[in-house]
């Protein structure tokens, strides 16, 4: 019997000791803790309120602290993280870090070369579909410190021009096809009641966005610059422009002074809002929603009419092609091509050097390059957002708040496309009805955009690396040129001057060194030309 009890007691302790040896095992196996940084747009709800991230956290077995902060303010908390030496786990948004501050601070970031081979498969799967993106990750020594996305759902231009059909119609009144006849628009829509609410004074003739803190950023009268042979990318941006293979920049090109001249005319009659160039995007993006059923604005640009006017006035708007300058130009005319900015996107993800777990890290961002989460990341939750329709396809919904349109209402609820994803086009999704409705309103523009070659009228800067030393000379350069660029801008629009500053202005620029900034990026550019792979 004593042999027995002896025996029963060793049964018995080893048990507790397997099941000791188990509990070690489940803590070892509990939740990783990390810290991360979200740069997301100013509309976007609390990230704890979004469940397709609860999810992937789960997926990743982490669970993270998340600081959030909207995207005017980042440029500010981005400087104190970089001077300070120390970032969180995980920095995402769109371009939240530059290359050229890769370049700067190349050892607070990880290269996340080996993580991607070993916890990576999904952004494997990406590069191995899309070697493009492979290009847009990876820096001049071969590192790779920030990931991209890919999105097809990308058109050629993040632009369209609109004009509110009613008005004209109440006025008696064509769509203009020149700068003379748009002039003549405006100043009718000043001078007559034509919302016809009974108030003459009410009326908001032209509208854009306000100059931001990337500077003519989709800054929307540089979109005008087509009409004399100027092709943009991504709004204006610093300037910079390709023409027939050669670099340029319209900060000092003559062919600007056109623009200048018309938007001042128009600000010396009174068609622009006296705080046009100082306003902030909240104030400028509600005035065109207007009261009610009675619209404020006449002329203006945006993304899609029911994100720039809101459901209620959608309706009364029809978009444009791009405008000769005057009836006796017959030159071609162009715009903004943005095709490459709105379907891939760089640096939206990045690790700190100094990770506590960086396999853990690598984990969740895998997770958001499932092509499942990342269309949830873009569009919002499955169930709320977007239906499964159980046969391997996928619809996003309409908005639950019937207030809202379809762009605002996934900026409200999800990352939209501030987040790193990879949505292969193999995806059977069904996007939101924006994305949907901007087909046929970019038809008034498809001959402006047909004639654009793609090869030597666009810079393919998303796919052009810099050495460390000429980020540096470009970085610097281009600070003070922005900077004196934008005053002289805003100051020739509502003092005007040009004509007599327009020479020492570009003397200035050409004393900073605007000569130096496009030979380096000719000479880039001349060198992705050759050694580009086809996509």
């Amino acid at each position: 019997m004593k042999k027995g009890l002896s025996a029963l007691l060793m049964i018995t302790i080893s048990a507790f000791m397997l099941a000791g040896c188990m509990s070690i095992g489940v803590s070892k196996k509990s939740k990783v803790k990390l810290n991360a940084i979200i740069v997301k747009h100013p509309l976007t709800q609390d990230v704890a309120k979004m469940d397709w991230l609860k999810e992937t956290e789960k997926n990743a077995g982490v669970e993270i602290e998340w600081q959030e902060v909207t995207s005017p303010d980042w440029e500010k908390v981005k400087q104190e993280l970089l001077f300070s030496g120390e970032i969180p786990d995980l920095i995402i948004g769109s371009y939240a870090i530059t290359d050229a501050e890769f370049a700067q601070y190349p050892n607070l970031f990880q290269d996340l070369t080996e993580l991607i081979e070993k916890d990576g498969p999904n952004v494997q799967q990406m590069f191995q579909d899309k070697p493009e993106t492979k290009v847009i990750a990876t820096q001049l020594d071969g590192k790779i410190y920030g990931l991209p996305k890919y999105q097809p759902f990308g058109t050629e231009t993040a632009t369209r021009q609109f004009i509110n059909k009613q008005w004209l119609d109440n006025l008696g009144l064509d769509v203009p096809t020149t700068w003379d006849e748009l002039f003549a628009v405006l100043v009718a829509f000043k001078e007559n009641d034509a919302n016809g609410n009974g108030d003459p004074d009410d009326e908001i003739p032209m509208d854009f966005a306000p100059l931001g803190m990337g500077g003519f950023d989709f800054f929307h009268p540089t979109v005008m610059l087509g009409s004399v042979g100027i092709t943009i990318t991504n709004g204006g941006g610093q300037g910079y422009f390709v023409e027939d293979g050669v670099v340029k920049n319209f900060f000092v090109d003559e062919r600007v002074q056109e623009l200048i001249k018309f938007l001042h005319k128009c600000w010396e009659v009174g068609v622009l809002t006296e705080d046009i160039i100082s306003r902030d995007y909240a104030l400028y993006q509600s005035v065109a929603r207007g009261n009610g059923n009675t619209a404020n604005v006449g002329f203006t640009w945006g993304w899609e009419l029911s994100e720039r006017f809101g459901n209620t006035l959608a309706s009364q708007y029809v978009s444009m092609p791009s405008l000769q300058v005057s009836s006796s130009s017959d030159a071609q005319v162009s715009w903004s091509y943005d095709y490459y900015g709105l379907t891939y996107g760089a640096n939206m993800v990045q690790m700190s050097a100094s990770a506590k777990d960086k396999d853990a890290a690598m984990k969740f961002i895998n997770q958001l390059y499932d092509p499942i989460v990342s269309m949830q990341a873009l569009f919002g939750s499955i169930g709320s957002n977007i239906s499964d329709n159980g046969d391997g396809t996928y619809t996003v919904l309409p908005p639950e708040d019937l207030a809202l349109d379809p762009a605002t209402w996934k900026w409200t609820t999800t990352w939209g496309d501030k987040g790193p994803m990879y949505i292969p086009d193999t995806l059977h999704l069904t996007p939101s009805s924006d994305l949907e409705a901007i087909v046929d309103q970019t038809k008034p523009l498809k001959e402006a955009l047909d004639s654009i070659n793609k090869e030597k009228d666009v810079y393919p800067d998303i796919f052009i690396k810099y050495s460390p030393d000429d980020y540096y000379v470009l970085t610097q350069i281009n600070t003070a040129l922005m900077n004196i660029s934008m005053g002289a801008f805003g100051k020739w629009v509502t003092e005007g001057g040009m004509e007599k500053e327009w020479d020492t202005y570009v003397q200035q620029l050409e004393s900073i060194g605007i000569s130096k900034t496009i030979d380096i990026m000719q000479r880039y550019y001349d060198e992705y030309q050759v050694n580009k792979i086809d996509f």
